[in-house]
Order: structure tokens, then sequence, then C-alpha cells
């Protein structure tokens, strides 16, 4: 009799437990293990519509119910969903591995079988050009790889087909597409300071001196121009000479009200 009060008693504290995590909303931290980057995974609470992502290491913070469905989205790994236990509610962790988002194609043969010897094959080949995304039936992207900003500002603004946008809604209520946008932006000037920097340095201090402990502060007050952009890309090597004796005159005047 004794025992099964006793069982009955410890049922009864299992029950109130589990009871309890169902109702209980908790923080739970989280890891993401991928084979590749792991920052900026989207990670979704379907069930109450939160929503964060992840840092440099995979790490994330998000609250939970008991058996709500949290989803991890991001374009380089397949879509993993998560439905919240009550280890994870009692232990309030969670780590989920990825899959990488693999596209796979059947196996297609263009134009006629090669031998192996470089001359037959060139005869029998019938080659014209080189085979591009279209000709396998690939939608591809044949400008200049997207730097990791550009790859990141793609994955917050990126609407999924047949799906509500509320991931590029929360990416833009939250701020997080202007920072991006504004962080591609940076970039971009950042590089073409560093290509004019490259090409333009020896021809351009041989005819306009400058102490070369200020040659990268030059390069900065240039790049810092709103016409920086609009003057020196895809121009000419000698209209990017002229802006640069322009801004390099100015520098020259605020170098010396400095010193002074």
């Amino acid at each position: 009799m004794k025992n099964s009060l006793f069982l009955f008693f410890l049922m009864a504290i299992s029950l109130c437990s589990i009871q309890n995590a169902e109702s209980q909303t908790v923080e739970l931290k989280g890891a993401v293990v991928g084979n590749d980057d792991v920052e900026n995974i989207h990670v979704i609470n379907t069930t109450s519509n939160k929503f964060t992502t992840t840092n440099a290491l995979g790490i994330f913070r998000i609250t939970a119910q008991y058996k709500d469905t949290i989803q991890f989205t991001s374009v380089r790994y397949k879509t993993a969903t998560v439905v919240v236990s009550y280890n994870m509610i009692q232990n309030k962790s969670i780590k989920v591995f990825l899959e990488d988002q693999i596209n796979v194609l059947d196996e297609v043969i263009v134009g006629k079988i090669l031998t192996g010897d470089l001359d037959s094959d060139i005869n029998n080949s019938d080659a014209e050009r080189p085979i591009n995304f279209y000709d396998v039936g690939l939608p591809g992207y044949k400008g200049k790889p997207l730097t990791q900003s550009e790859r990141r500002l793609v994955e917050a603004t990126k609407v999924q087909p047949g799906m509500i946008p509320l991931l590029p809604l929360l990416n833009l209520i939250s701020g997080r597409t202007k920072m991006l946008k504004n962080r591609v932006v940076l970039e971009r000037i950042s590089m073409l300071r560093s290509e004019i920097k490259d090409k333009s340095s020896k021809d351009f201090f041989s005819a306009n001196p400058l102490n070369e402990k200020y040659h990268e502060e030059y390069f900065y007050f240039c790049a810092e121009d709103e016409n920086f952009e609009t003057r020196c890309r895809g121009k000419s090597q000698l209209e990017v000479f002229e802006f640069l004796k322009e801004k390099y005159d100015q520098f020259l005047v605020n170098l010396n009200s400095n010193k002074d």
C-alpha cells in the first residue's frame, strides 16, 4: 500500500512538472552547427512569431514554450525544423545540426564523348564556347561574385516563392536591412579606395609630393567625399587624377591648418 502511494506521488509530481513545462516560457540558448559559415542563420519560432539570427559562432537566444516549432533557414543550408521538447525547456538549451544545401543535377552528357587525347578531343568536340549555367538549365549568375556583406543583404531581403515575406519584413522593421545596405556601400567604397590607391599612388605622388606617412590618410580623405564613386568608378585614369588633384589641394590646406 505504501509503495503504491509512493509511486502515485511520484507520478503526480512528474505530471505537474510536465504541465508546468507546457505553460512555461523560457529563453533557450542555442547553437547551430554546420560545415560552412553559421553566422546570420535565421531562427524563427513559428508558433509565437519570435525571430532572431545566429552570431559568428552559431550561437543564438530565443524565447519558446514546450512544443513550439522553431525553423532554421539559410541559403547555405537545408531548412531545419525542431519541435521544442520537455528536456529543452528543462535545460534551457537547444543544439541543431544543419545539412548543406546542395543542388543535384541528373547526369548530363554534353556533346561528344572525349577520349583524353588532346588533339583528338579538340577536333572531335566542336567546341565554340565554354558551357555556362544556361546550357544545363540553371539560372546562373554571371557577374562578379558577391561580397560577404552583399550575400547577407540578399539573404535578409530574399522572398521565398509562395511564402509570406516574414523575414524581409522583420529585417526591415528591425533596421537590419538598412544596416546591411550601409555596410555594402562602405565595403564598395573601401574596395574602390584600395583599387585607386594601388593603381595611382606611384604616378600621382611623383607629381604631387606628400610625405609617405600621410598617404593612407589622404586616400581616406578622398573616399569620404560624397562624389567619390561618381568621380572615380569606371572613369579614365586622367579623370581619376583630376579628382585626386582637387582633393590633394584640399588635403594640404587641412594639413597645414592642423599644423598651425
